[in-house]
Formats: C-alpha cells, sequence, structure tokens
C-alpha cells in the first residue's frame, strides 16, 4: 500500500477526527514550573533534562507528536505522520503475514471508519503515542502514569520491579513493566487484546503480540520513544519504529469526552 494512497483513503475519517477535537483543547496559559528560559523569557526547550530525585531522567510533562502537512482529497492538515501509517519512515514497511495485509487493504478501502477512536473506544499504546491529542506524563518512585486528554484514559508503567504476567487478562493498553538502563526507561508490555489497531490505515496488532519500547529525553523539550513490536501472528519478523515528540509548556490538559455531542460516526460509511 502506498502511502499516497493511503493517505488519500483515509481523508473522510481524518479530517472527522479533527472535527472532534475542541478548538482550545489545553488550558488557559499558566505557567509550567521548573521550565528554564532564555535571556529573551522563552523556553529553553534546549536545556538538559530534568533528572528525578533518584537521578533518572524526570520524563513527567504534557507531551504531543510532532506534525508535519499532509495532503488529503479535502486539502493540506498537519497531523503526525506515524499516526496515519505507523510505518511511515521504516525502510520497506512492515513485514505482514498474508491475512494482515489483507486485513489493513480492507480497512484502507473501508476508509478506516472503524478505526475505534470513531467508536469513542481507547487507542492501544502504540496508536496512543501518535494520536494527535496531548497528554501527560505523570513519574513517580516506582510508577509511570500516562494520562489521555482523550476520554481521560490512561496507562500505568510499573517501575518497581514487577514481572509481566503470565497469563494476562487482555486489555486496551495491556501490562506494562519498567527498568532503567541508564538514562533509558525500558519497558515491556504484554497482555494487548485482538483487535487494536497500530495506526489509522489499520495495521493490526493481535493478543499475541509484545512490545518494547525504549524512552529517552534528550533534552528538557524531546521526548523520544523507540518501539519494537513481535506479533509472530501478525508479522513475519519484529520491527521498531521511532516516535519523536515535544514537550508542551504553560498549558494544561481539559476535560475532553468523545461521546459527548458526537455525531461523526453516522457520517463513517466507508466505501
Amino acid at each position: 500500500m502506498g502511502t499516497k494512497s493511503i493517505r488519500r483513503s483515509l481523508a473522510i475519517p481524518l479530517i472527522a477526527v479533527l472535527l472532534s477535537v475542541p478548538a482550545a483543547a489545553q488550558w488557559i496559559k499558566y505557567p509550567t514550573a521548573g521550565v528554564p528560559h532564555l535571556p529573551d523569557g522563552k523556553p529553553n526547550l534546549a536545556a538538559p533534562a530534568p533528572r528525578a530525585a533518584n537521578g533518572t531522567p524526570d520524563l513527567s510533562g504534557i507531551w504531543a507528536p510532532r506534525r508535519q502537512a499532509l495532503k488529503v482529497e479535502q486539502g493540506t492538515v498537519n497531523l503526525p505522520p506515524q499516526m496515519v501509517n505507523i510505518a511511515d519512515g521504516l525502510k520497506g514497511g512492515l513485514p505482514y503475514q498474508p491475512w494482515a495485509r489483507a486485513l489493513a487493504e480492507t480497512r484502507q478501502a473501508d476508509k478506516s471508519k472503524d478505526v475505534p477512536s470513531s467508536r469513542c473506544l481507547p487507542l492501544g499504546p502504540l496508536l496512543a503515542h501518535t494520536y494527535l491529542d496531548p497528554r501527560k506524563i505523570v513519574q513517580t518512585p516506582g510508577l509511570l502514569v500516562l494520562l489521555n486528554e482523550r476520554d481521560f484514559s490512561y496507562r500505568q508503567i510499573f517501575t518497581d520491579g514487577r514481572p509481566l504476567p503470565e497469563d494476562p487478562n487482555p486489555s486496551w493498553y495491556g501490562y506494562s513493566s519498567g527498568h532503567w538502563d541508564g538514562d533509558t526507561l525500558v519497558v515491556e508490555t504484554n497482555g494487548l487484546r485482538d483487535g487494536l489497531w497500530l495506526d489509522f490505515q489499520g495495521d493490526p496488532i493481535t493478543a499475541s503480540g509484545r512490545m518494547t519500547e525504549r524512552f529517552r529525553r534528550p533534552n528538557f523539550g524531546a521526548l523520544d520513544i523507540e518501539v519494537t513490536i513481535d506479533d509472530p501472528k501478525a508479522y513475519t519478523r519484529p520491527f521498531t519504529v521511532t516516535v519523536h515528540q515535544f514537550l508542551m509548556v504553560d498549558t494544561e490538559l481539559l476535560e475532553f469526552v468523545c461521546l459527548e455531542n458526537e455525531k461523526d460516526q453516522s457520517h463513517l460509511v466507508g466505501k
């Protein structure tokens, strides 16, 4: 599947998603504590990353994925490219199993009308990394919490040394356990449920999939998340992508309930 055709086929659902996001999606300007500033008063986002009490980088903050201009049928929109296609920039594309390729092509032909977010369902961990809405990371000793602005969904990453469950109950965000390797937080996740989408073009991940993430904060204003998906049921080999996020300062999450006055779903008719 070519990127151009994917973006063209996703035009209608992407525009619907954009219209569903509140125009003022963040708190009115309020200074973020602890942000370094340049002599001209602007935030110094190139400053060194902050440190937690134990010496590890502090990943706390409100983060959003970097966007770029994408052309769709209705014009040009600024979107995170990996939200549309998780393999954007991945040499050779995704290593599909035949059935996974066929499913992604079917979803693309249906203009991605059944993406879980169109039904106000949780995004899942990888799509949440690339989704255009901001989210907050709260880092505490033994636990990292990711709060999504969309529908108040959350994810817990335990850093207290606990092992992953051997027979987990499948869930939207799975079970995550992490440890620090120098300045990198390495997170292992299992227990994902069938039916999750990796991106808006419909690339699947199954309940047999495992995810390894490496969170790095190279400076104050940047967060790089390297994600390896190992799902032998859907893909012939593991693959790795890197998501780049930026820090949103002087702002805050606001309430956003997808189902409140929802009017998009009836118009997502696919072919």
